[in-house]
């Protein structure tokens, strides 16, 4: 049986099964239907929601006998583990009808060349790592110009904004989600996830005297605590990956969630968004630093109005400013690290030490009660 295509679609997109590459679509050519243009793109997302949101990847295939196989499969690493692969079948009528509804403006959103888009996306390995130049002493390989969005404290009331300037620009970002409120606000997590964002961990409560300041097991319980709340907000499991709150972690946690292959996110700058300040001035500071930086994984909350208004400005200003937008989702292989420079130190410790001054460990068992979407690092 001769097979004139295969491809995987990560959902929301349409790429080539060996590398990244643009994205291509269904069309009808010598007789057959074949991946080649933006319609496939959106058709390739409505097979692999199809086969349900635990199969991360899902291989669209055209064979002689008439039919469109698409192959939905978990990630190679859970695939290991089960050893379970699903197929489905779709006919050629089918495939064409979905073609016709992903052309239409409801089923998704056409971007155009000026765009921002994504310009390739970095697997993370299974084996845990901590990142961030702010907090550790490495962080992503990058480009220079090469920035990752990153989210922190949602859903809130602006998430909704956030994720409409992100889909304008066709733009993909990490959500570190707060378990207490994926269980009062599910939709948006949900919503964040079916839109290709990768759904990553904050803790349950983000406790006002940090995961540092909890007895050891109520701050793992608080973990995964909180991981299960999103799990069951978006019904698949989430991202490996882990924010901690105000970036108070401890040695034994940090060992503790790289153990279960977690990666630990802190960033490499950020927009100060904890601060109030007009949505210009956050896009003045937050360009400011990053031009300064040149590159990195950047920080905002969604849980602040002034982030969400001044976002569709700050897509446009690094477009417009020749900076490229990669996305971090799991994978396979090493995670692409570099090792900081002679003289780093952590940006953030003496921020938490300034804060956390004068408090003790809560005593275990008691109640961390909730941070309300303050940050502990301050004004700077």
């Amino acid at each position: 049986m001769a097979q004139a295509f295969q491809q995987r679609a990560d959902i929301g997109f349409v790429q080539p099964a060996d590398e990244f590459m643009n994205p291509v679509g269904v069309a009808e050519r010598n007789g057959g239907l074949h991946l080649e243009d933006e319609i496939g793109v959106q058709a390739a997302a409505f097979f692999a929601k199809t086969l349900g949101a635990r199969r991360r990847f899902v291989l669209v295939e055209w064979h002689a006998d008439s039919r469109y196989k698409a192959s939905g499969s978990y990630p190679a690493r859970a695939r290991k583990q089960t050893g379970k692969t699903d197929m489905i079948h779709f006919s050629r009528a089918a495939v064409l009808c979905v073609a016709i509804l992903a052309a239409t403006p409801t089923f998704a959103r056409d971007c155009g060349p000026d765009a921002l888009g994504v310009s390739r996306t970095i697997a993370i390995g299974p084996k845990g790592a901590a990142l961030g130049l702010q907090s550790y002493p490495r962080t992503l390989d990058l480009a220079d110009r090469e920035v990752v969005l990153t989210f922190d404290d949602g859903p809130a009331a602006p998430t909704a904004r956030v994720l409409d300037a992100l889909a304008k620009e066709c733009a993909r970002a990490t959500f570190f989600i707060i378990g207490r409120n994926a269980e009062e606000t599910p939709a948006l997590v949900k919503r964040a996830a079916a839109e290709g964002h990768t759904i990553g961990n904050h803790s349950y409560s983000h406790p006002a005297m940090t995961l540092r300041l909890l007895e050891d097991n109520d701050a793992k319980a608080d973990i995964e605590k909180g991981i299960k709340a999103v799990e069951r907000a978006i019904g698949d499991k989430t991202a490996p990956f882990f924010r901690f709150p105000g970036f108070a972690d401890t040695p034994a946690l940090v060992s503790y969630l790289e153990g279960k292959g977690y990666t630990i996110f802190g960033s490499d700058l950020w927009a100060s968004d904890w601060s109030p300040m007009s949505p210009k001035g956050e896009l003045d500071l937050v360009m400011s630093r990053l031009e300064k930086a040149g590159k990195g994984i950047v920080l905002f909350h969604d849980s602040k109005a002034q982030t969400a208004q001044m976002l569709p400005d700050f897509l446009r200003a690094l477009k417009a400013r020749g900076y490229r937008l990669v996305h971090i989702a799991p994978g396979e292989g090493e995670t692409p690290i570099v090792e900081a420079g002679p003289g780093w130190s952590s940006t953030t410790e003496p921020i938490i030490a300034k804060t956390l001054a004068g408090k003790s460990k809560l005593p275990r068992g008691a109640d961390p009660g909730a941070e309300g979407h303050r940050h502990p690092a301050g004004d700077d």
